[in-house]
């Protein structure tokens, strides 16, 4: 038992080795990532390359051992041979793989074409899923309402507001706690409020396992199946109670489980940059109205000009002959309507405290324009002049900050994105809505928040499956001392790629940063089976056994320990596929595009590898042939000359 266990460890010791460092080199790219995204993947990266780099010294030490001195096989002593371990149900697949591998053999460039046309269906597939850069249709059990109440309403007059939304999100089903809180944010302004709301255990409304199980324990299994309901339809519920509530502005968003400080709560960030920003405003509404034919749920612009003032247009050449002046008319509103900071102090003997006295006019005369314009001005000789002789007070309404950037003012029109469309394309959209508005020169309109990270983690995505790919062929080359037998392993790669963005699409779900993840681990192990198939068919050939024979034996003799693997693989993938409860949803991802990509791929990849292995020897061999030709020749005639 113990030479049957070095024996073993001995041939597949050089594919293991393979197959686990060209897997390390695969997340440490991703670890040094610069975006965001980067530092929370930073973790997962180290945390799996050390697993796997661990994994690779229990393989050659633990499980050999334990092997040897636990593994009992009937009938070893008298040893086995390859027929009987064909036997069962596993002869038929042994059967029709072989087939189907003889035929690929003869027809080897159809095969290959097959090949070329399922990478090529990369594009199209793509182009078919939703691109997001968290998913949207999370069902974690808590999301939250952020509400606008009219600017100029007192701090009580939105204490009342809230109170009332308070008991119409109360009163939809689902919802078991809520928590609201009114009066600021982080912009200074008094009309905001947020309502946390929490619902109802997620086994209660969802189908679950554990809700099924129940069910058939009380003889009742299709009451997992009823009266369900998701989040987002109490999201829905909730958007519809409010609608009714007018002039109130909302908005109803998941809370992000990972909280990446990017574009605020909201999936769609657009930045609107320009000198007016009044005509900002406009803009932005203009394109928070054709928001739900856009694929958008509560769309609004950050600013909005609902703020009530009082402009003040002063007469200067009226001022100048009454002899008073700008600075004198700035400085009598400011003390009357703004207030002074310090006219006097006041010293309470009680306490022993003194106090400031500031001068400001009452709370219902600071906004009254009749009491405004009675107001008095000092003029250069004493005399007091009222301030309607001197200017003319204009009601208006305006914005409550201005934000800048670069010195450049803009707003930001803010939206969730709705079921069944995607945060990429939506931002598509609204880029193309705002160039129908056909604004002037100096005004732009760039994608900001969450839209712009998703560009920039794709981007960084993209260059560490790249510098992954070059990692692995120098890895592999290295151990394989060949420089086509690494480019033969990786063909997997690409192969794999359409049948995982296929079921996504299949599965409904959207490409984001959970599911980049699932494709780097598809990449991680779509490879082994090349590996292993390869590994031992340069072992049969170092034997004398011929190509085409070896070609055959050996993927038949790899076709066990492939399909275990695979299968290995997919039954840990599965509890993440099928599980549910709060949050599953983003779980789930990573486990489609691995299932997918790897199930589906199995035959195609199972079949490319040899095939792709004998094309390529082929025209290796050729190509050394014809350059030890090319080279006799050029010394044949080197020596005529000389003759």
């Amino acid at each position: 038992s113990f030479e049957a266990a070095r024996v073993a460890t001995a041939d597949i010791g050089h594919a293991v080795l393979a197959t686990t460092l060209s897997l390390v080199v695969i997340f440490i790219p991703v670890s040094f990532m610069s975006s965001i995204a980067g530092r929370f993947l930073y973790q997962f990266g180290i945390t799996a390359a050390a697993a796997v780099l661990v994994s690779l010294l229990i393989s050659f030490t633990l499980t050999p051992m334990m092997c040897a001195r636990m593994l009992r096989v009937s009938g070893a002593e008298g040893g086995h041979d390859g027929a009987r371990s064909r036997q069962g149900f596993y002869r038929w697949i042994d059967a029709g793989y072989m087939a189907s591998l003889k035929f690929s053999m003869k027809h080897r460039f159809a095969i290959a074409l097959v090949g070329l046309g399922v990478i090529t269906l990369a594009v199209p597939t793509y182009r078919l899923i939703r691109q997001d850069y968290l998913p949207t249709n999370v069902d974690d059990g808590q999301f939250e309402v952020r509400v606008t109440p009219p600017e100029g309403l007192s701090l009580a007059a939105v204490d009342d507001v809230m109170k009332m939304i308070e008991d119409k999100v109360r009163a939809v089903r689902g919802v078991k706690v809520i928590a609201s809180t009114s009066g600021g944010d982080y912009s200074g302004t008094l009309s905001s409020g947020r309502i946390y709301v929490q619902l109802v255990p997620h086994e209660e409304r969802v189908f679950s396992w554990v809700r099924l199980m129940n069910g058939v324990i009380h003889a009742d299994p299709f009451g997992a199946f009823r009266h369900n309901y998701s989040q987002r339809e109490v999201m829905t519920n909730v958007r519809r109670e409010l609608a009714q509530l007018r002039d109130l502005k909302f908005q109803v968003n998941n809370i992000q489980s990972i909280n990446l400080s990017v574009g605020g709560r909201t999936d769609i960030n657009l930045t609107l940059r320009g000198p007016d920003i009044q005509k900002l405003v406009q803009y932005g509404e203009a394109l928070a109205v054709r928001g739900p034919e856009l694929g958008l749920l509560d769309a609004q612009v950050s600013l909005q000009l609902n703020r009530p003032e009082l402009h003040l247009q002063i007469d200067r050449q009226r001022a100048a002959d009454l002899g008073t002046d700008v600075a004198n008319i700035a400085s009598a509103m400011r003390i009357m309507v703004g207030g002074d900071e310090k006219v006097s102090r006041f010293h309470d003997t009680s306490v022993n405290q003194e106090y400031d006295v500031e001068l400001r006019l009452a709370e219902g005369s600071r906004n009254d324009l009749d009491t405004i314009s009675r107001l008095y001005v000092p003029s250069r000789t004493g005399k007091l002049i009222r301030l309607d002789n001197l200017v003319r007070v204009v009601p208006t309404q305006s914005v409550s900050q201005i934000s800048r950037f670069d010195r450049e003012r803009q707003i930001t029109l803010q939206a969730s994105v709705a079921p069944g469309y995607g945060t990429a394309d939506r931002n598509q959209a609204l880029l193309e809505a705002a160039r129908q508005l056909n604004m002037p020169a100096g005004y732009s309109v760039l994608v900001t928040g969450r839209g712009k990270e998703l560009e920039r983690t794709f981007k960084e995505f993209l260059i560490a499956f790249a510098l992954s790919v070059v990692f692995m062929y120098m890895i592999l080359a290295s151990l394989f001392e060949s420089l086509t037998h690494p480019f033969t392993i990786l063909l997997a790669l690409p192969i794999s790629v359409p049948f995982a963005l296929f079921s996504l699409w299949v599965l409904g779900q959207s490409l984001n940063l959970y599911s980049a993840l699932g494709m780097l681990v598809l990449f991680g192990v779509v490879k082994k089976n090349a590996i292993l198939q390869i590994d031992h068919m340069n072992d049969l050939r170092a034997e004398g056994m011929p190509k085409l024979e070896a070609i055959l034996e050996g993927n038949r003799d790899r076709l066990r320990p492939i399909l275990m693997t695979t299968m290995a693989l997919v039954g840990g993938m599965l509890p993440l596929a099928l599980g549910t409860g709060p949050g599953a949803e983003e779980r789930r991802a990573v486990a489609v595009v691995v299932i997918g990509g790897q199930m589906l791929s199995l035959l195609l990849t199972l079949l490319m590898c040899p095939v792709a292995y004998s094309l390529i020897d082929d025209l290796t061999t050729w190509l050394r042939a014809s350059v030890r030709l090319s080279f006799w020749d050029r010394l044949r005639r080197r020596e005529a000359r000389a003759r």
